[in-house]
């Protein structure tokens, strides 16, 4: 029996996407059950229903400063679908203790950079003004602390003379696309590296 999996975006979704190829073959223990945006216009959702994915949009701007009513639609939602594991892809949103505890052990991220280097926003552009010569992504399990939970897989990329933001970030997307996947199999306990992903580290505690 396969895992269901709900995915939450706030954009284009091309996590979440690699998700839903990878969870299409026979062989990935977890199926993409349903994605949830808090944005009514990510295109991400158009891409999920195309898959044949219920997708839906919870917009956060109707709920105003109801942070906490916003997350009970948000889980409403995925056990309605019968979802027992969450992913965010894109998630742009902190998410409230109670939402975090309720799926504790059962919610990943994906990050654009080495954690712990580089937690929050504009993790390329920190790169390059810090000087690293190294940059990559990382999966881990959501905590209540932003970026700090335990790591599952993480990749790196060289961090080239002359990068801008744009072109480091293309590097690291593709690596992002391979490795989620990578660490969503792992987690559900079928050990898998694929050959284009040498430059990944599975962590044991995955």
């Amino acid at each position: 029996m396969k895992t269901r999996v709900g995915i939450l975006i706030s954009g284009r979704g091309s996590n979440m996407e690699a998700l839903i190829r990878a969870a299409a073959r026979d062989d990935f223990p977890a199926t993409i059950a349903l994605v949830l945006s808090n944005r009514a216009d990510a295109a991400g959702l158009d891409i999920a229903r195309q898959h044949g994915i219920a997708a839906h949009a919870i917009p956060s701007r109707d709920f105003r400063n109801d942070r906490e009513g916003h997350e009970a639609r948000l889980h409403q939602e995925l056990i309605a679908a019968n979802c027992s594991l969450v992913c965010l892809a894109g998630y742009m949103r902190l998410l409230t203790p109670a939402f975090v505890q309720s799926w504790a052990g059962r919610m990943l991220n994906i990050h654009p950079s080495l954690l712990p280097s580089f937690p929050g926003l504009d993790t390329h552009a920190k790169a390059l003004a810090a000087g690293s010569r190294i940059h990559g992504c990382t999966v881990h399990l959501v905590t209540e602390i932003m970026d700090e939970g335990p790591i599952l897989a993480q990749a790196a990329v060289p961090v080239l003379p002359g990068d801008t933001e744009s072109e480091l970030g293309a590097r690291v997307l593709a690596q992002e696309h391979i490795i989620y996947p990578m660490a969503l199999r792992h987690y559900l306990g079928q050990p898998a590296i694929p050959a284009d992903a040498s430059n990944a580290l599975v962590s044991p505690c995955a």
